[in-house]
């Protein structure tokens, strides 16, 4: 299988550095000011650095996050003087994902259109991630979880460090690893992807090296050092950008408590068809074994919505025979259809039990597996109705990948 960093570095090309491209600019509905302050510009020889800078709040993303990044790549993008582009995060976050708060009081005051242009706004910026001709460097160094999984691991390298916190906990709050999620997971070695989608499992920088997720890994009190050898880079040559990289790079080992050590018992319980079947997989091998990371996993599952579990589930499945567009615009039906509460409202449960009053107690609707059922599945990944736009990726002027 090829690695997560073979299929997304070959994207870079030198000679492709002068194309222009005709992008649409996204709205900023703040002020100039608000943007300046939430993200960072620092501009060196030959590259540009995006700072996520809302510390507070993890730099979890906003609409007007997403809108301003889109701008500032797709103007360095047609710089000729600007080689390649590094994004990082301030405070001990890279970012965290979407501010789901924000979204959860928009859906309950009845602010739909305002939630979709999120969606659409950050998956597109995703894309232009995903699809951008020149390097682009990630710093993973802490919280790294969701959305913020989303705008780094489609792009050319990231470096991960020993405070990095990856996860898609999606499930946890009654919605599905969006982002490109289902995109990234199911290209993980063997089933870890369906074990990281449905569980929410933290997995280390040293695990995130090991599994392909980054490209790189370095002990934190090595940024600076990186911080200055690419602020002297004058380069559009991706792999001269990963000498320096390498130049910085250790070689971290996942604790013995690892899923990663587990892969052979992972792959044999996360290869079934349907969430029963793995649930009964991990019981019996609870049984057989009385494995303490079985135990773990099985109660993960239990704490999660059981239809987001299952949606979550055929959503990766799905992805393993997608382009990176093809899995934005599903996800985007899919996440339409959980926000509009018409099937269930267990994204809003799930956000108001674990973040919002914190009582770390929701009630899913539907409350058990068994309750969840085909159509309801199927509603999530049917076509949206003629007056309903699915997701504008601009897939004619830009190269999807595999």
């Amino acid at each position: 299988m090829q690695s997560v960093k073979r299929l997304v570095s070959r994207r870079c090309r030198p000679s492709l550095i002068q194309c222009k491209r005709s992008l649409s600019s996204l709205p900023i509905n703040s002020s100039a000011d608000d943007l300046q302050h939430e993200v960072l510009v620092e501009g060196r020889a030959s590259s540009r650095i995006a700072i996520l800078n809302r510390p507070s709040s993890l730099n979890a993303l906003s609409t007007n996050i997403g809108a301003g990044l889109h701008k500032l790549y797709a103007s360095w993008e047609d710089d000729p003087e600007i080689g390649f582009v590094v994004l990082k995060g301030s405070g001990r976050a890279f970012c965290a994902g979407g501010d789901i708060v924000s979204l959860y009081h928009l859906i309950n005051e009845g602010k739909i259109e305002e939630a979709k242009e999120f969606f659409r706004t950050v998956y597109s910026f995703i894309y232009l991630v995903g699809t951008y001709l020149k390097p682009h460097v990630a710093i993973l160094d802490g919280i790294t979880m969701g959305g913020g999984a989303g705008v780094s691991i489609p792009g050319t390298f990231r470096l991960a460090t020993g405070r990095t916190v990856f996860a898609t906990p999606e499930t946890q709050i009654g919605f599905h690893p969006d982002a490109g999620a289902s995109f990234y997971l199911p290209r993980l070695p063997g089933h870890l992807g369906e074990y990281l989608g449905l569980t929410g499992e933290k997995l280390s920088g040293a695990e995130m090296i090991s599994c392909g997720l980054a490209t790189h890994y370095s002990h934190t009190e090595k940024l600076p050092l990186i911080d200055d050898e690419l602020g002297k880079l004058v380069t559009d040559d991706p792999s001269v950008i990963e000498s320096s990289l390498e130049k910085y790079s250790d070689v971290p080992y996942p604790e013995k408590i690892s899923a990663l050590h587990r892969i052979e018992v992972l792959d044999k319980c996360f290869a079934h068809d349907t969430v029963e079947e793995i649930m009964d997989a991990l019981e019996s091998e609870a049984s057989a074994t009385n494995d303490a990371w079985c135990n773990s996993t099985l109660r993960k599952l239990k704490e999660a919505s059981p239809l987001s579990l299952k949606v979550s589930l055929r959503s990766i499945r799905e992805g393993r025979f997608q382009t990176l567009d093809q899995c934005l615009a599903r996800e985007y039906r899919m996440t339409l259809q959980a926000i509009s509460k018409q099937i269930s409202s267990d994204f809003c449960e799930g956000v108001r039990a674990r973040v919002v009053d914190k009582d770390l107690a929701p009630k899913w609707a539907p409350s058990s597996l068994e309750k969840v059922s085909n159509d309801m599945v199927d509603q999530y990944f049917a076509p949206l109705s003629e007056s309903e736009p699915d997701l504008d990726l601009p897939t004619k002027q830009r190269e999807a990948f595999n």
